[in-house]
């Protein structure tokens, strides 16, 4: 028997098995992809600092620190159940019934669709995925694409297939229906823009992203933007311009793009047709829990995090004895904000196997409030409200 089982070979989860195994304990990663390192896999961008996160080297070595301490890490492993049994956690995966009294899950994000007429031709995919074939398997998705839906993971990720050479036509706005209300509304989108400012190289961008904050010149710059769209770093960012069909006869061959209005609404008879050979559609990520639905966790809806989260305590802690949540289950946020949540989840498992890390672990939860201030993206804005809504929900369910 494992003295603790970790769902999720990503950031979270292996740094929550290397502090756990630091302290003697046996530790047992499960996994389904090929590879060790979750979404951190496909992350490469360059800091402020001039320094590349490259998160394939970031993930070689949380792997081989864990392996060095003796973690089992167990990939191509899918988990379908778990049960409470007494004091003990049953994981079934598809050839074994593991058990631990110690499940931490860490089993991150999903993408969110969104649907669009065409979207079932080869050729179609989330914008993660050509993340993945591009950074991990060295696979272009294509030599000319289009990206439907502009936020901060699509703008990322446009940077990174640009990189490796592929042509990236336009990043748009999906078509406005009740699914995609908010991605499709122009305004919306530049508060969205507004948090990656800070990063662009130009001081002229810098500056205009402080100014978007304000109403005025938000408004202003929604009334002025050209209907062309405006190219950041060679990309043009279509603000004024909705993808509302997908066409090809056997893949990808091309979309029709429409002009819409501050609102989203598409403007009769200004469709036209761009030809591509791929399509990105990026509907956001939301947390991925039901694992934690399935272990009888109380939910809550969390809009600053993304979706629907366990409830949850700063240790990483549940409301259901032996379990444990760290990464983005908890909440949309980046890689190293993962990372110190792993090593506080760790470092409650060992407090609670009875070595006393209060000091370190007081300090871990501190750690991670500072990644997240100090933190380059958020996904979503106001991160430490949405947080502080979770703390006071589990204050509440102390009392029931």
């Amino acid at each position: 028997m494992n003295e603790v089982i970790i769902i999720g070979a990503g950031p979270a989860g292996l740094s929550a098995g290397i502090v756990c195994a630091k302290y003697g304990l046996k530790v047992l990663i499960l996994d389904e992809f090929m590879y060790a390192g979750g979404r951190l896999l496909g992350q490469l961008y360059q800091e402020p600092n001039g320094i590349w996160w490259n998160g394939i080297e970031e993930s070689k070595k949380l792997t081989e620190e864990a392996i060095r301490l003796g973690v089992d890490i167990r990939l191509n492993t899918s988990i379908y159940n778990i049960e409470k049994n007494g004091k003990l956690w049953d994981v079934y995966t598809e050839e074994n019934v593991f058990q631990t009294p110690s499940l931490l899950l860490a089993t991150g994000a999903a993408e969110a669709p969104i649907s669009i007429p065409g979207w079932t031709l080869p050729g179609v995919m989330s914008i993660g995925a050509a993340q993945v074939m591009t950074n991990v398997h060295r696979v272009k998705p294509g030599k000319k694409g289009i990206i439907i839906g502009i936020n901060i993971l699509s703008t990322a990720i446009a940077n990174e297939l640009q990189l490796a050479g592929v042509e990236i036509r336009a990043l748009t706005l999906p078509k406005r229906t009740k699914l995609t209300e908010k991605s499709a509304n122009p305004s919306n989108t530049l508060d969205s823009l507004t948090q990656l400012s800070h990063l662009a190289p130009d001081k002229f961008i810098q500056l205009s992203g402080k100014l978007l904050k304000i109403d005025f010149f938000k408004k202003m710059v929604l009334t002025l933007y050209p209907k062309k769209g405006m190219k950041v770093s060679g990309i043009p960012f279509q603000l004024k311009k909705a993808v509302i069909d997908i066409y090809g006869e056997n893949s990808v061959e091309g979309v029709t793009i429409a002009s819409i209005d501050r609102k989203g609404t598409v403007i009769p008879n200004s469709e036209k047709q761009i030809d591509v050979d791929f399509v990105c559609i990026a509907g956001g990520l939301y947390p991925l829990a039901e694992l934690a639905a399935l272990a009888g966790c109380p939910f809550y809806y969390i809009e600053e995090l993304g979706g629907y989260v366990p409830l949850h305590n700063e240790k990483m802690e549940t409301t259901v004895e032996g379990l444990f949540v760290a990464g983005n289950i908890t909440g949309i946020e980046g890689a190293k904000v993962a990372i110190a949540q792993g090593t506080t989840a760790g470092l409650t498992i060992v407090h609670k196997s009875g070595v006393n890390v209060e000091k370190r672990l007081q300090d871990s939860i501190k750690k991670i409030n500072e990644t997240r201030e100090n933190a380059l993206i958020q996904f979503h804005p106001n991160i430490a409200q949405g947080r502080q809504k979770v703390l006071q929900e589990w204050e509440k369910y102390q009392f029931i």
